[in-house]
């Protein structure tokens, strides 16, 4: 065999053994940065992490995503998430977050409605803990994505349902009280995002919760949070095409009812909070960083494939670009 085409051909092999050499080593050395990064999961009322419907929720997105998911508990979960008040709850999360180490370096946020057949209780509020811990807190690690499942982010305009149970005849009673007052946004927390059309005034004046995280208020419209929530890469607004639960079902996307009246449903492209930007959903939306996506089915009913389509691509982390050009 001539003897230069054996001399070429070890070069062609020593070459790609050192290229070979080269993107493990790189794998390596890199694999903190190359994986997929943390995600937290906030659940919603009634519920606590370690119940059998929690828990399983991140870790199927774990085991899809490859990323290592946390839940993270408010207070006692289930009581605390009914009666302590929304800004409270934001404030622990916030605290709990910045204490986790394996988040310093970023993560990503799930918010999750949660029903729970057991109680027979609708819940959605773990999607705006998620938001407020984006927009609050002080010297919290960065978040990459949100994705949001059936969030209630223009409001809500009815009160969650409970069923039965000692629990339920405290929040009947307090129901009972009109939403808007000091005492019931103090003591009930889906009072803080309870947004009646036909009593906006009342709304803006006294609702503890939603008005300042939609940044609302022309006279206390705070910049550092729309700064925050522009900083997202990827916003996910998951809808149920059939939900029963949220009212309206367009708040998942932050779609709502025309100031005045339970006849008109805006799109979030026609509300003000939209049209006027007050917390960066345009500019976010302008830059294409805002997916909105609806899939079949009543509140949460989402089904493992569109899990996989519509959750796990944002808890997935991109190689990085020299490992990226390295594998070329």
């Amino acid at each position: 065999m001539n003897p230069r085409f054996l001399q070429k051909r070890g070069a062609v092999m020593a070459s790609a053994l050192l290229k070979a050499i080269f993107v493990v080593l790189l794998l390596a050395i890199s694999a903190p940065s190359s994986s997929s990064i943390p995600f937290v999961v906030f659940h919603g009322i009634a519920d606590q992490c370690d119940s059998k419907e929690v828990s399983q929720f991140p870790q199927l997105l774990s085991n899809w995503s490859g990323s290592k998911g946390y839940c993270i508990e408010i207070g006692d979960g289930f009581w605390d998430s009914w009666f302590m008040p929304l800004y409270k709850q934001a404030e622990i999360a916030c605290e709990k977050v910045k204490e986790l180490k394996e988040l310093s370096n970023g993560y990503n946020i799930v918010g999750l409605s949660q029903v729970l057949k057991k109680h027979s209780v609708d819940s959605f509020q773990g999607n705006l803990i998620g938001r407020a811990v984006l927009e609050f807190c002080d010297d919290g690690p960065p978040v990459n994505n949100f994705v949001s499942l059936a969030g209630p982010h223009a409001g809500e305009a009815s009160v969650p349902l409970c069923g039965s149970g000692t629990i339920c005849l405290i929040l009947g009673n307090l129901i009972k009280s009109p939403i808007y007052s000091d005492y019931v946004q103090d003591h009930l927390a889906p009072s803080g995002y309870i947004k009646i059309p036909t009593d906006i005034p009342k709304y803006m004046e006294k609702c503890k919760f939603l008005p300042k995280l939609n940044n609302e208020n022309s006279t206390e419209r705070n910049s550092t949070y729309k700064t925050r929530f522009t900083s997202l890469q990827n916003l996910v607004l998951i809808k149920f095409e059939n939900d029963t639960v949220l009212v309206p079902r367009e708040t998942s996307w932050f779609g709502y009812y025309s100031v005045g009246t339970f006849n008109t449903i805006l799109p979030p492209q026609q509300t003000a909070l939209y049209k006027e930007d007050w917390i960066g959903l345009k500019t976010l939306d302008d830059a294409g960083r805002v997916k909105y996506i609806s899939v079949m089915g009543n509140h949460l009913k989402i089904s493992h494939d569109d899990m996989k389509k519509h959750i796990v691509p944002y808890l997935v982390e991109k190689l990085e670009e020299p490992i990226r050009q390295a594998l070329l």
